[in-house]
């Protein structure tokens, strides 16, 4: 919360975006082996930040025939940047049991051990119809398609840095107590999560993990 293939023309973008969010934090060179490059790679600790989710919000189930909840992700739904070159397809979702009164419902994919200090969101929709119980590929009309935090819009699939950690995907769908949230698709993503943050009265959350 399309088996479309990410365009060369954002590759560069997300590219440029990646040396400075994430992947230059590696320092493994380039045809190391897996040890190798793991040995080369610099810890990080965490640092706790508070949740965008309200403490008394209420839950509800989600599922995905692509990817299960403590899981892996599998090789197609790996973006087709940073340094991979997958098919980043989008993975499908569906969902049930949401509160009675849900007017939208918005979806997020976030790397919480991406080391930018701050995670990394892959992936935002919002003012998905309140009759709606399933994404796939297209947003379903009146959906807002947002900004990722590698400045493009749409679905962008995990790549964690080669020979880090495993990194969590965090994939939540909001319920919210309105139809919109009247925000353009250029908002970045924090500003889309805090506006979201007070309109949220039940999630779903499946996470699964990539590594490289």
């Amino acid at each position: 919360m399309t088996w479309s293939v990410r365009t060369a023309v954002r590759a560069p973008r997300r590219a440029a975006v990646a040396l400075a969010a994430v992947t230059a934090v590696t320092a493994a060179a380039v045809g190391a082996g897996s040890a190798a490059a793991h040995d080369s790679v610099r810890s990080y600790g965490y640092t706790a930040v508070r949740s965008a989710v309200p403490a008394d919000a209420g839950h509800f189930s989600v599922t995905s025939p692509d990817v299960r909840d403590g899981g892996t992700f599998p090789a197609a739904f790996y973006a087709d940047a940073f340094g991979c070159t997958a098919a980043n397809r989008q993975v499908r979702l569906a969902w049930s049991g949401a509160p009675r009164g849900t007017q939208s419902y918005a979806v997020t994919m976030f790397d919480p051990d991406a080391p930018s200090g701050a995670g990394f969101w892959h992936w935002l929709t919002w003012d998905i119809p309140a009759g709606t119980r399933t994404l796939g590929g297209t947003p379903p009309p009146g959906a807002v398609a947002g900004t990722d935090d590698a400045g493009a819009t749409g679905y962008l699939g995990p790549c964690p840095p080669a020979g880090d950690i495993p990194h969590r995907y965090v994939i939540t769908v909001y319920a919210l107590d309105v139809p919109s949230l009247d925000l353009p698709a250029a908002t970045p993503a924090t500003v889309t999560t805090f506006t979201m943050s007070s309109h949220i009265t039940a999630t779903a959350r499946l996470t699964a993990t990539a590594a490289r």
